[in-house]
């Protein structure tokens, strides 16, 4: 169990700051299609993959004071940021757990906009199709965010770039 605490943390702590909990669980999805080591099981849901695992080990590291949650009214909604704080980091350090560098797979997504992260990680989630077939799903249950070939293009080059 709390090894699966500590790899969250790990992420954490490499991505040093992760802004709203709709990036945090497609920056985790993507990570795990990437094959990096996350046990949290997802299902599709309105924006996409989500993992309610994920939401339940983030609630209790920041329970446990591992992981703060800033929480900012931005524009008629809120807004979450999350850091690793200086105990979480202690208790990742004593834990004992090795986990791999994510750092250059967080960065590219760092580098990406949410919108984006959520057409990538849903193209992942169907990725027992075929192309077409996956940009097919994609359209047909994200209907409403318009994507257009040039947006599917550059997912795809993204997809293959993180898994090399």
């Amino acid at each position: 169990m709390l090894e699966d605490h500590a790899r969250l943390m790990a992420f954490f702590e490499q991505a040093q700051e992760v802004v709203g909990r709709k990036r945090l669980q497609k920056m985790v999805y993507i990570l795990k299609k990437c094959g990096f080591d996350f046990s949290e099981r997802y299902s599709f849901h309105f924006y996409g993959p989500y993992s309610e695992e994920l939401s339940t080990r983030i609630e209790e590291l920041c329970n446990l004071g591992f992981l703060d949650e800033a929480k900012e009214k931005e524009k008629g909604y809120y807004q979450y940021r999350y850091h690793l704080t200086d105990r979480g980091a202690g208790f990742l350090s004593e834990s004992g757990v090795t986990t791999p560098n994510m750092d250059a797979v967080i960065q590219k997504m760092d580098e990406q906009s949410s919108k984006f992260l959520e057409l990538v990680s849903t193209m992942l989630y169907f990725d027992n199709f075929s192309k077409e077939e996956i940009e097919d799903k994609v359209r047909t249950v994200k209907s409403q965010q318009n994507y257009t070939e040039a947006d599917f293009e550059e997912a795809w080059r993204f997809i293959n770039d993180m898994k090399h």
